[in-house]
This record gives C-alpha cells, sequence and structure tokens, in this order.
C-alpha cells in the first residue's frame, strides 16, 4: 500500500486544523478590526439618540436594523479581540450619548445620513476584505459589507417611495463610440473647455452632496458642543463645507446641470446637549477621513485640468483642518491609539 493511501488520523487533522486557527493577525487585520470597533461604539450612541427621537414610523425599522448590526458586529469582535488577548478599545458609551436630549435632526435627514453611512461602510469593509486573510477575518468584513448593502437598499428605497432621493444629473446617450483625438481633452485653464464627462459629473455631484450632509450634521454639532475650543472647530468646518459646495456646484451650473439640496432646514433649535464633545470630534475627524479619499478619487478621475487640480488645492485645506482636530482630541485625551508597531529602539535602549 502507498503511503498516499494512508489517511490521516483524526486527531492529527484536529491538531492542524486547530494550529491553522492559531494564525497571528496581520497589521491589516489588527487596523480593520479596531477601526470598525470604534466606528460601530459610535454608530450604537448615535442611533440610540435617532431611535429615541423617531417619528417616521418607516424610519424606525432602518434605524433598529443599523444598531442591531452594529451591536452584532462588536459582540463578535470583543469574542476576537479576547482569543487574541488584545485589548478592547474603548470606543464610545452611554456616557457619550443622552437619548433624552431634545430632537436635533429630521427624520429625513437622519434617513439620508445612514444612506451615506452605508456608502462608507462598503468602501471601508471592502476595503478590509482586501488585506484579510485570516478565515474568520475574511467572514467578519463580509458580514460588515452585505450590512452596508442591505442599508444602501433599505434606504434608497425609501427615500424614492419618498420622495427625499435625488439622483445624479441625466445625460444624452452618446451617439456613437468615439476616441480622445486631441490633447484638448486635458485642457481646461485657457481657450475653449470641453464638456465634463460623466465621472467628472457623478464626482461633483456626489461631492456636492457629502459635503452638504456634512455642513448640516456639523450644524447641528455646533449647536449642542460644549466646549468653545469644539464649537469654534465646528463653525470652520462649516464654512470648508459650503466653500466646496459652491466651488463643486459652480462647475455643475456651468454646464446647465443640476445641483443637490441644502440640509440646512433639516436641523431643529435645540442647543441641549446630545452627545459628547469627544464623540463629536471623532466624528468629524472620520468624515474628513472620507473626505480626502472622495477627493482623491475624484481627481484622479478628472482629466480636466481646472478639475482635477482643484480637487488637488482642497486637499491640503481639508488635510490642515483634520490635523487641527487631531490636535484638539490629543489635547484632551480623547484619540485612542492604533495599534502600532513595536518601536526597537525603546525596546533595546531599555535592556
Amino acid at each position: 500500500m502507498s503511503f498516499m493511501s494512508h489517511s490521516i488520523p483524526e486527531e492529527i487533522e484536529d491538531i492542524e486544523m486547530e494550529d491553522k486557527t492559531r494564525i497571528r493577525l496581520t497589521a491589516g487585520e489588527m487596523s480593520g478590526l479596531w477601526a470598525q470597533y470604534l466606528n460601530d461604539t459610535i454608530i450604537i450612541c448615535i442611533n440610540k439618540f435617532f431611535l429615541e427621537k423617531v417619528e417616521d414610523e418607516e424610519v424606525r425599522p432602518i434605524i433598529e436594523f443599523v444598531l442591531n448590526s452594529a451591536k452584532g458586529n462588536i459582540a463578535i469582535m470583543e469574542d476576537i479581540f479576547t482569543k487574541e488577548s488584545f485589548p478592547i478599545p474603548i470606543g464610545f458609551t452611554d456616557q457619550d450619548v443622552d437619548p433624552k436630549a431634545p430632537k436635533l435632526f429630521s427624520d429625513t435627514f437622519v434617513l439620508m445620513f445612514l444612506r451615506h453611512m452605508s456608502i462608507l461602510a462598503m468602501a471601508a469593509s471592502s476595503a478590509a476584505l482586501g488585506v484579510a486573510t485570516r478565515p474568520d477575518m475574511v467572514e467578519f468584513h463580509k458580514r460588515v459589507l452585505k450590512i452596508g448593502v442591505q442599508l444602501q437598499d433599505f434606504t434608497r428605497d425609501l427615500m424614492l417611495k419618498q420622495g427625499t432621493y435625488i439622483r445624479p444629473p441625466y445625460l444624452s446617450v452618446p451617439d456613437k463610440v468615439d476616441f480622445v483625438k486631441r490633447q484638448h481633452f486635458l485642457a481646461g485653464f485657457l481657450g475653449h473647455k470641453r464638456p465634463l464627462t460623466s465621472v467628472e459629473i457623478t464626482h461633483l455631484f456626489l461631492n456636492v452632496q457629502t459635503n452638504a450632509i456634512g455642513k448640516t450634521l456639523i450644524t447641528g454639532y455646533a449647536q449642542i458642543a460644549q466646549s468653545k475650543e469644539v464649537k469654534q472647530y465646528c463653525l470652520r468646518g462649516m464654512e470648508i463645507a459650503q466653500k466646496h459646495v459652491d466651488i463643486f456646484s459652480g462647475f455643475l451650473r456651468k454646464e446647465d446641470l443640476p445641483i443637490p439640496m441644502s440640509w440646512d432646514s433639516a436641523l431643529t433649535d435645540t442647543t441641549v446637549p446630545v452627545f459628547s464633545d469627544k464623540l463629536i470630534m471623532f466624528n468629524v475627524a472620520g468624515m474628513i477621513a472620507a473626505g480626502v479619499g472622495n477627493y482623491g478619487m475624484a481627481m484622479a478621475a478628472s482629466p480636466r485640468r481646472d478639475v482635477g487640480m482643484k480637487y488637488a488645492s482642497l486637499i491640503p485645506e481639508i488635510a490642515l483642518y483634520a490635523e487641527d482636530g487631531a490636535n484638539i482630541m490629543i489635547k484632551h485625551g480623547w484619540m485612542e491609539e492604533p495599534p502600532q508597531a513595536d518601536d526597537r529602539g525603546i525596546l533595546i535602549k531599555g535592556k
């Protein structure tokens, strides 16, 4: 009988399988888990408040879906952290939200905000899946991606039903397939400018929309912020968001294309603290990070020089705003450190 014909004893099979499950987390897997944990804790806080204040019974089940999904994610991640002897991040707790505070945002805005969150969740989980290796990590991020897709479906369908969904602009269908023949296609500063491409239009439209949502959210945060420093930081963010809305809207107006609506009217007049300043700063920081990513993708997808260079000129502005926000968080002890590589120099000197 040949060696290959012998079956592997069950106890050896079990040992091999057990060893495979003990594969250490990679840096990519650690960062994905750590970021997801913090994001889910803030989602729980925000949606606890939304659920307490929601009046639209069609929006309520969507908030419940988000809340329950985030709690499920937390349970899975805490189990992984415990098995890996990995310190469980603090994130955000009941101390960071007052569900009994007066209503701050309209239900229509909450629905739009949750749709925006679904887009961020799909992007983050897709990126995490790209670097995940361990089977449990792959399955977890697939779960997060599936939740993001479901949330996008739920919010889109309800917004279409309620007439609040704003579609990107329509364009005429091309007569034929064509190829770029002249360098004029890239021009944008001098002489005749070609019309915007469908890809450029889409990015401009989405960046108007995300800045409009961000402005309304930060305006609400400015109303309820407790420290003058955080309040001033939010006011600065409002100005930046409005400036960017105006810039991107200008490109669309020149092409006689529609502009997404403003959400300024979606706010109430309450000034009672709803969320902690720590939560406000973290949420704003996450929005800035997403904005930098959006601008980078839009710049790469915009061959017309004036459009691409405009994105390039705006990125340093929001990067500086992000740095100032990080300094505020560090000053007040609000910024948790992400997992880091060992500092070999300190380890060596310490011996």
